[in-house]
């Protein structure tokens, strides 16, 4: 099947790369000529693990490849998927002018009967405004469907060639066909696509990412609450995660989310309950909490070694927002950067994938990017474990003690066992759960 994709983010890339991996003929667009250039020479602009394997097998199978020119794509296309940012506006809501910017360009190309699939997350109603865009612009015949994603940076291949659901919004028996057969090589049965009306599908979207925040914040305030009262927030979760109605995603106790969805998606969808005059209660405790929880290492550090940071040197392991990406948006980093930084402490900082990135995205905050972990801890007065990357989860205590000399330890993500570390000599603070130890 012929495939255009409009716009080569992050999901526009995976989901090109995964249809054109499974035997489509699949066009890339981008309006970004050196970004282009870059792709068709094989160059990814994103670390996602295994995603540059596979554009340059589909680009050299001839199935995948990339360009500026929307109508040379959209031509002879059964599906054309939009793929573009949309952004946050300065009041929380999506800015929808690129993925309404693309409608209004594709509708004259339009040659043929298409199906124009929405990927980007956009807010409920969306598609009706692009279905009105095209009805005013194209003379063939097209359907406008809603097939939201739900990729996980770090494991997005994965989610993408092996779905546990696909979601498919379409009143269209002729889309809902085509988009069967389009999703078909990913999934075990046809029972995994869910097929709905357009703005249930749309609603799906942000449910399912605010309910995972939600998760996430609830866990935070548990963790909190048990440092207070001297429980342990591990035994908590597992407690209440091998409940069958519970279960243990999302459970983890930290620093807070961040990333390209969770944050922006809460806000979306707080905007649309005011816009509708519902106000979402949850959702805005959820965002105060996370937000809240991303402060929570620096205010500890400053309660143990004093309001005035100046002349210590804090070292930090990982500055993505979470393991297997390069992605800094609404980073816990930053703002435990900001804050350290802001109290007069020095940070040098080490992340596997992420310290270009991180650079950029702290601007002008004085942080030291090093080249390997131990040399970010080297003649530090705190280590902030603050990403999970595998490579430091594995480190021992006796590893960590031969890199330097600094015993306290402040673990945002209770990735380090706190008994190993305690008989190690080190003063470990987990997030709600060395209060409930027995010594």
């Amino acid at each position: 099947m012929k495939v255009a994709v409009i716009g080569t983010g992050y999901v526009g890339l995976v989901a090109g790369t995964c249809f054109a991996h499974a035997g489509n003929q699949v066009t890339c667009v981008d309006i970004d000529a050196e970004k282009v250039r870059r792709l068709t020479e094989g160059h990814v602009p994103i670390y996602e693990p295994g995603l540059d394997e596979l554009v340059h097998e589909s680009r050299d199978a001839g199935r995948l490849s990339f360009t500026t020119d929307t109508a040379a794509a959209v031509r002879d296309a059964a599906v054309v998927f939009i793929a573009v940012g949309t952004p946050e506006g300065a009041d929380g809501s999506a800015d929808l002018r690129f993925v309404l910017g693309v409608a209004e360009t594709i509708g004259p190309l339009l040659e043929d009967f298409t199906v124009v699939v929405m990927k980007s997350t956009v807010p409920i109603g969306t598609n009706d405004q692009v279905r009105a865009i095209l009805e005013r612009t194209a003379s063939a015949e097209f359907e406008v469907v809603s097939n939201p994603e739900f990729l996980r940076e770090g494991v997005a291949i994965q989610d993408f060639l092996h779905p546990d659901r696909v979601v498919i919004g379409t009143r269209s028996h002729r889309a809902r066909a085509l988009m069967t057969q389009l999703y078909r090589p990913f999934v075990e049965s046809d029972e995994q696509i869910h097929i709905m009306d357009v703005r249930s599908a749309e609603m799906t979207k942000y449910a399912a990412n605010c309910m995972l925040a939600t998760r996430i914040s609830f866990m935070n305030e548990i963790a909190n609450l048990c440092d207070e009262v001297g429980a342990d927030v591990d035994a908590v979760k597992r407690g209440i995660g091998t409940d069958h109605r519970i279960g243990p995603a999302f459970l983890n106790a930290g620093i807070g989310y961040g990333g390209s969805c969770f944050p922006k998606d809460v806000k979306a969808l707080l905007h649309t309950g005011t816009s509708a005059g519902l106000p979402m209660r949850v959702l805005n405790a959820v965002e105060d909490v996370n937000a809240e929880q991303k402060g929570l290492l620096a205010r500890r550090v400053l309660q143990r070694l004093g309001a005035d940071l100046g002349g210590k040197v804090i070292g930090m392991l990982g500055l993505a927002f979470k393991p297997e990406t390069d992605d800094m948006r609404e980073a816990p980093s930053l703002t435990l950067a900001r804050d350290l930084t802001r109290a007069g402490a020095t940070v040098q900082a080490f992340d596997p994938v992420a310290n270009d990135t991180a650079a950029r995205a702290l601007g002008e905050t004085p942080v030291t990017m090093t080249g390997s972990w131990q040399e970010a801890l080297a003649g530090v007065d705190a280590i902030l474990l603050v990403t999970e990357w595998g490579a430091f989860r594995s480190l021992s205590p006796e590893e960590i003690a031969a890199a330097t000399d600094c015993r306290l330890v402040f673990d945002g993500r209770n990735a380090w066992d706190d008994e190993e570390m305690a008989a190690a000599g080190f003063e470990y603070h987990g997030i709600g759960r060395g209060a409930g130890r027995d010594r």
